[in-house]
C-alpha cells in the first residue's frame, strides 16, 4: 500500500480506466488508485471488465456503490480511507497527469511531508484559479468529517479547496505539475451525458447558490477555524 491515494469518482466513461492506469505507467506514479463506480452506471459490465483485468495490479481498486454524484461519492471514499492513507487527492476521469523530470505523485508528497496541507498542479484550463485536481493531507478530512461541502453536488468544490488551503495559509500551487484536464471547455472532450448534467443551468444555479450559502453563511469559518487549529496543534 502507497501512503497517497488518488480517488476517482466515474460515470459513464469506461475508457478513461486504461487511460489512466497508462499515465500512471507513463509517469512512474506509485500512488494508489480507488475507481468509484455507481451500480447502476449503464456501462457497469465495461467498468467490471476493466476491474478484472486490473486484478492484479496491486495500485488500482474498484468499488461498486449506490449512486450519490460527485461529491457524495469523493467524500464516502475520502471518509472510509482517511485513516489508511497520509494523502488523499481527486482527480475527475477527464484528468491525466502528464510526465515530467519528477513524478506528479512524489511531488504532492514532497509538498505535503510538513504538515496540514493542501497541494494542486496545472490543469491548463483553469491554472491557478482553480484546483480541479487536488491533493491534501487526509487529516484535513477527518478533521472536516469530509473532503468537499457536502451541499455542493459537482461544481465549485474546486474553488472551496483553494480557498480553504488559502485560508489555513497551507497551499502550493505548481505550474509545472502537469494534471490535464480533457474538458469540452478546451476542445479536448467531447460533451457527453455526463458534462452536460453537470454543466447545465440547473446544477449550475443550485451548486452557485449552495456555495454562495457555504462562503457567506458560516460554513467555510466553522470549517476554516477547525483547519487552522488543526495547524496548530501540529506545529
Amino acid at each position: 500500500m502507497d501512503d497517497l491515494l488518488v480517488i476517482i469518482p466515474t460515470r459513464g466513461r469506461p475508457q478513461a480506466v486504461p487511460e489512466i492506469v497508462q499515465a500512471w505507467d507513463d509517469t512512474g506514479a506509485t500512488a494508489d488508485l480507488l475507481f468509484c463506480v455507481d451500480k447502476d452506471d449503464p456501462e457497469l459490465a465495461a467498468y467490471k471488465k476493466h476491474a478484472k483485468d486490473l486484478a492484479d495490479d496491486e495500485r488500482v481498486r474498484f468499488v461498486f456503490w449506490a449512486r450519490k454524484r460527485l461529491v457524495g461519492t469523493l467524500n464516502q471514499a475520502a471518509v472510509k480511507n482517511a485513516s489508511s492513507y497520509r494523502f488523499l487527492a481527486f482527480l475527475g476521469d477527464d484528468h491525466r497527469p502528464r510526465p515530467a523530470t519528477m513524478p506528479w505523485d512524489a511531488r504532492i508528497r514532497e509538498c505535503l511531508s510538513g504538515g496540514p496541507g493542501i497541494v494542486y498542479g496545472n490543469d491548463l484550463l483553469q491554472g491557478e484559479a482553480m484546483a480541479t485536481a487536488v491533493a491534501m493531507t487526509s487529516d484535513i478530512v477527518t478533521t472536516l468529517g469530509y473532503m468537499a461541502p457536502s451541499a455542493l453536488v459537482h461544481l465549485c468544490v474546486d474553488l472551496v479547496w483553494v480557498e480553504w488551503g488559502r485560508g489555513m495559509g497551507r497551499i502550493t500551487y505548481l505550474d509545472d505539475m502537469v494534471i490535464e484536464h480533457l474538458h469540452p471547455a478546451n476542445g479536448k472532450a467531447v460533451l457527453d451525458q455526463g458534462y452536460e448534467e453537470c454543466n447545465s443551468p440547473e446544477q449550475v444555479s443550485s451548486d452557485s447558490a449552495a456555495y454562495i450559502d457555504y462562503r457567506d453563511n458560516g460554513g467555510f469559518q466553522a470549517d476554516l477555524d477547525k483547519l487552522r487549529t488543526l495547524v496548530e496543534e501540529t506545529r
